[in-house]
């Protein structure tokens, strides 16, 4: 291939052109450095390694940005670099000069940009997303709303109630289940577990340890069981999952987890936390007056009423089963804030289905507290096929209870110290034999003092004490006629 070789003005002279053989492409060129005069060169590349930059558009220098170039380049015939190029000047009024080396490394610069844009749009969506799921998990922890049933005198009164701590206290708007009940569904109890922090140790019992932790920035009380007593925890779960069993005076249980700490199991239970403690505790730290001996006394029955009734709800579909706890002491009631109890510790709880006349119930009979135990769980008579001796049971410990609380109320400036039931017959902890030598074999019962007699308050209240604990099992009175008892002394604060 040929092509015309020259440079400067001889290029306007088509005789004194020079000729180049063997070519690859020929080229034309026009250039303008600065403010200097246009120059025009033709010319040729022999070899494939020194092919121009061609360009049908002009374009600048990256090395010098105020030199212009025009270069075509052609190799379709011989000499064809025989034309003319327009003025530079004129192509760049008219708007279209591009910086092709320019042109080229912003595209380069436009891909990476788009790259890392697209990324950061990723990386966006993906926090987005993941921010929108986590809060949709607090918010459903957060925000559970259910139904309690709470009673006054013969009638069943639904009333919408929310208890616990400010942000723990409220339930899923809907009654969210794993099939086993009110609560929190399994993946959620779990997710609500591993976020909680144990703060400090409040208690410690047969079945292991209670702790205060945080969740979400405020307190909750955790239930920490051995895996020897998992049969104590299961039973537990069983009743706080039990349909319609919460109650302003039943303790709010939030979830259930199992974990295992130093290559030990633990079970957990995480319920609401109660700064007051057990009403051991508070009866040992404080003295009573009459209001707050009625509010502790009222409410305690209100809950033990709500755990013995059996509800049942439209064409004689069961809700609530009839449950007795077997284990009611002070030490397993606790103390609100606004000075009215909850029934806790559910581990010994036996559940009644009258519909099929069934008892879910282990078969060992002496189980719960030896201070607390009626004389026919001491004596060993009790019939364990029906459910009514366990609620007889419930009423008999429930009058030991109410006992310790006449002791710290005060009447006309008088109180005596916290003591337990028994105090005056049997060690801090006796033996199954020395409570049924005291109950059943002497007949003997806490001492009622005589100043408890002569006031107005608390001699209604002794004689339903005497009630409570009688040794026939068929005389003590039930958990309805109990709050209705201590409802009348309300006329006379």
């Amino acid at each position: 291939m040929r092509c015309f070789s020259c440079v400067g003005t001889e290029c306007f002279n088509q005789t004194t052109h020079s000729l180049c053989d063997n070519a690859v492409q020929c080229w034309l060129s026009i250039s303008k450095e600065g403010d200097g005069p246009e120059k025009i060169s033709r010319g040729c590349t022999t070899s494939d390694d020194q092919l121009k930059l061609c360009s049908p558009r002009p374009f600048s220098s990256t090395s010098d940005p105020s030199a212009r170039y025009h270069v075509i380049c052609c190799k379709n015939a011989d000499y064809c670099n025989n034309g003319s190029v327009s003025s530079l000047s004129s192509l760049y009024k008219d708007n279209r000069f591009v910086d092709d080396y320019g042109q080229l490394n912003n595209l380069k610069l436009s891909l990476v940009f788009g790259l890392i844009f697209f990324l950061l749009l990723l990386l966006a969506i993906f926090y987005i997303s993941t921010r929108r799921k986590h809060r949709r998990r607090i918010l459903a922890s957060r925000s559970l709303s259910f139904v309690l049933d709470t009673y006054s005198g013969d009638e069943i009164i639904h009333t919408s109630s929310a208890v616990g701590n400010n942000k723990t206290k409220e339930y899923l708007e809907q009654s969210i289940t794993s099939g086993s009940g009110y609560g929190l569904p399994k993946l959620m109890q779990r997710s609500l577990a591993r976020q909680i922090s144990l703060v400090e140790q409040i208690g410690k019992g047969k079945y292991g340890e209670v702790w205060r932790g945080i969740w979400n920035g405020e307190n909750v009380a955790v239930k920490i069981f051995l895996s020897k007593d998992e049969a104590s925890w299961n039973r537990e779960k069983e009743i706080y999952s039990t349909v319609a069993v919460r109650h302003s005076n039943i303790l709010t249980h939030f979830a259930s987890d199992m974990t295992s700490q130093n290559f030990t199991t633990q079970l957990w239970l995480i319920t609401e936390y109660h700064v007051h403690g057990s009403l051991y505790d508070y009866l040992n730290r404080h003295i009573l007056n009459y209001n707050q001996m009625y509010k502790i006394c009222s409410t305690i029955a209100t809950g033990l009423n709500h755990l013995h009734t059996e509800i049942f709800g439209a064409q004689f579909v069961q809700t609530k089963p009839a449950i007795a706890h077997r284990d009611i002491k002070s030490k397993n009631i606790l103390v609100k804030c606004n000075g009215e109890c909850v029934l806790a510790d559910f581990g010994l709880a036996v559940i009644y289905f009258q519909k099929t006349d069934r008892l879910n119930i282990a078969s060992n009979p002496r189980v719960g507290t030896k201070r607390y135990m009626a004389p026919e769980i001491l004596d060993e008579t009790m019939n364990m096929k029906s459910f009514e001796p366990f609620k007889r049971a419930d009423i008999y410990a429930l009058g030991l209870v109410l006992w310790e609380i006449c002791r710290r109320t005060s009447s006309n400036s008088i109180t005596e110290e916290y003591k337990p039931p028994f105090y005056d017959c049997v060690g801090s902890d006796p033996s199954f034999d020395e409570m049924r030598a005291v109950v059943c074999v002497e007949r003997r019962r806490p001492v009622i003092l005589n100043r408890w007699l002569s006031d107005q308050i608390l001699n209604p209240l002794v004689n339903l004490i005497k009630e409570c604990w009688h040794q026939n099992p068929n005389v003590r009175p039930s958990s309805l006629r109990i709050l209705k008892t201590i409802k009348k002394l309300n006329v006379h604060l």
